[in-house]
């Protein structure tokens, strides 16, 4: 009697279709129903429903659509991984501008596709999404290279400055004497003294005069 031979069944990507054009959600599902280890679960025409499904149906792939009417892809994607945080969202687009492409990047797309992409190179992100490997198109890897390479500018220096140290410095711009800020402020006048020294220091400024310079310039002396 022959020994039987143990087969291992690989378990399909189940992948969930969100895009209000109702043709490109049958497209794609035509095309991916003929790879290999990928099973297209549902659809969705809206991102609302796109959030339903990814409730009921647990994906672990959901393609995206970032421009659809009523709630678009990013609050789509961002609602979808409240749901599930294991899934894995695909933005599937044409659009490539930077007030897209971020915000939806920052809601936590895992990847990032142009509606020009072949067939298999989206069965193939598709693939890398369940291995845990993201794919961004070359143009969007090369926007956010740049990006990150751009110098980010500093912080404006009095976002150093607490809240009582803010109180005073409004006051010194108004031209008051430690005196007045104290009574104003129902605090001692050493505390007064004390917090203009820190101020100075943190506004890398000499003396009470730039420092109210420094409050013009910045709108703050109101």
């Amino acid at each position: 009697m022959e020994p039987e031979v143990e087969t291992e069944t690989e378990t399909a990507i189940r992948v969930l279709l969100v895009d209000d054009h109702e043709m490109v959600r049958i497209g794609l599902a035509a095309v991916l129903d003929t790879e290999d280890g990928i099973e297209v679960i549902g659809e969705a025409g809206s991102g609302e429903e796109g959030i339903r499904l990814a409730q009921e149906y647990k994906p672990d792939v959901v393609l995206m659509d970032l421009v659809m009417e009523g709630m678009d892809g990013i609050e789509a994607t961002r609602q979808v991984l409240k749901i599930n945080p294991e899934c894995k969202v695909i933005v599937l687009t044409s659009y490539l501008d930077d007030e897209k492409m971020y915000p939806v990047i920052e809601a936590g797309a895992f990847s990032y596709l142009l509606k020009t992409s072949r067939a298999n190179e989206v069965a193939d992100a598709i693939r890398a999404a369940a291995r845990g490997q993201s794919v961004l198109e070359s143009q969007v890897a090369s926007k956010m290279m740049n990006r990150f390479r751009q110098p980010q500018a500093a912080a404006p220096l009095h976002e150093e400055l607490t809240d009582r140290e803010m109180d005073v410095l409004r006051l010194v711009a108004q031209g008051k004497s430690n005196q007045d800020i104290a009574d104003e402020l129902i605090i001692g006048i050493k505390t007064v003294k004390f917090h203009v020294t820190n101020l100075l220091a943190k506004l890398g400024v000499d003396d009470r005069t730039q420092a109210a310079i420094y409050a013009y310039k910045n709108g703050l002396a109101e």
